[in-house]
């Protein structure tokens, strides 16, 4: 039988049901995957337990997501390659030599998916697996970016679409939480404790199959059929699997790979080999002759090498610590893209009126000056402009939208220098410019042209 605490939680109300709508931008993507209170969901369950939330407690469906339609555009017209593809029966991947053929003239390399032996595979009984629909599919694009910024980790898309009464995979567990959100069909499926807590990339289920095989044999925690609007959170190390049941069965599974204690310690290791590195006992040479068979004859060096790195480990700054686990996470974060010729219409137009906006989900951070210079990181990147340049860019960030002739601390021609660096460098970007045409002017409706 189902774990009554985790079913309860799982499954009846609770006083984070009541949902708070005062304010229903705030994190409006992860408002659609959960039943209750964001704060709710951060102190009870993030990282903790698991919560399913029924279409009827979400308000909604999925479908503007993914649909079955959008599945076979994806599979058939799209020119879809590997690895963006994956097929799985019975708990084994298939070969992609398997579904995968040279597609005509122009066309002859031979990992591009073939649709008619998708269909023969899917008729068998595989599930099909769209891998990386955030790069992919426009609507995943927006979803999984705003998700992102709601939960402050990175995201990303698969979709698992599965023949009636067929399971894709066996129980495993993950290495990073997930939502699943039911789009189509019907899929039973069993949830397990894990057998080991908050387990990272370097711990995959492949390590302990006997464990998870014994741990799939208990009860479950949680045993629910997911029908369409459905949602289910996860987090990393729950064990899984799912049975679609008398029709095609297709659920998105967002994949939340979370910013960790681990990835801050890698980040300390990281700042530790660079000042260990400058420490003139910890580069000298062993003695010549030295027998490494015999551990005590390096004793002495071993200890010396523990107490240089104590030293240096002293010396790391937790701020450098912080600025690296920053930098690690926002190099996996993708803001949102940008239209290039679009832009460069904008760019040749831009003048006083022209409207700059800060890019979409674009993780920036502007530094003090130091100097004639400042540093304003954004994203993976960290640009360096001129120190007066400041006041201009912490008010854009500030309002995140502005008019060039708005830029504060600059003379008209700094305002335009300005202007055109951020939008070469995608930090800003010019609303509604289009490809040859025009770009958006504040003060009118009035376009102006390239």
């Amino acid at each position: 039988m189902p774990d009554p605490d985790l079913q309860d939680r799982a499954s009846s109300s609770s006083e984070g049901d009541a949902r708070s709508r005062a304010d229903d931008t705030a994190r409006p993507a992860l408002q659609r995957c959960i039943r209750v209170d964001p704060q709710f969901f951060a102190d009870e369950h993030w990282s903790r337990r698991p919560l399913l939330s029924t279409a009827a407690e979400l308000g909604g469906t999925f479908t503007d997501l993914l649909d079955l339609a959008a599945v076979d555009e994806l599979l058939s017209t799209r020119g879809l390659r590997t690895p963006f593809l994956r097929i799985a029966k019975d708990g084994a991947v298939v070969d992609p030599s398997r579904f995968t053929s040279p597609q005509g003239a122009g066309a002859e390399i031979g990992d591009q998916v073939s649709s008619d032996a998708v269909l023969r595979l899917f008729a068998e009984g595989s599930t099909v697996v769209l891998q990386g629909l955030h790069r992919l599919w426009p609507p995943l694009i927006a979803f999984a970016n705003q998700l992102a910024a709601d939960l402050g980790h990175p995201t990303q898309v698969n979709a698992y679409v599965t023949p009636p009464s067929s399971r894709g995979f066996s129980p495993h567990y993950d290495v990073h939480d997930v939502f699943v959100l039911q789009v189509a069909g019907e899929k039973h499926w069993t949830i397990h404790s894990p057998v080991l807590t908050d387990p990272l990339r370097t711990h995959p289920w492949t390590d302990r199959p006997a464990e998870v095989a014994a741990a799939a044999a208990r009860p479950p925690v949680i045993d629910t059929v997911l029908r369409p609007g459905d949602a289910l959170y996860l987090p990393r190390g729950y064990i899984h699997s799912a049975v679609a049941l008398g029709e095609i069965s297709a659920h998105l599974t967002i994949g939340v790979h979370p910013v960790t204690r681990w990835g801050a310690v890698e980040s300390a290791l990281d700042l530790v080999r660079v000042l260990a590195a400058e420490d003139q006992t910890l580069r000298s040479s062993l003695p010549l002759g030295i027998d490494l068979a015999d551990p005590s004859t390096t004793t002495e060096d071993v200890a010396a090498v523990i107490t240089g790195l104590q030293r240096a480990l002293a010396e790391v700054d937790p701020a450098a610590v912080a600025d690296s686990l920053r930098s690690r996470a926002w190099a996996q974060v993708r803001p949102a893209p940008v239209s290039p010729l679009a832009q460069s219409t904008a760019l040749a137009a831009l003048d006083a009126g022209t409207v700059l906006r800060v890019r979409p989900l674009l993780r920036a951070q502007l530094r003090e000056p130091v100097g004639d210079r400042v540093a304003l990181v954004a994203g993976r990147r960290t640009h360096d402009l001129p120190a007066d340049t400041h006041p201009a860019l912490a008010a854009l960030l500030a309002a995140g939208e502005l008019e060039v002739g708005d830029l504060p601390g600059l003379d008209a021609a700094g305002q335009l220098t300005l202007a055109r660096r951020l939008v070469t460098q995608s930090i800003a970007i010019v609303p509604d410019a289009r490809p040859g045409g025009t770009a958006h002017h504040g003060d009118s409706d009035d376009r102006t042209g390239a």
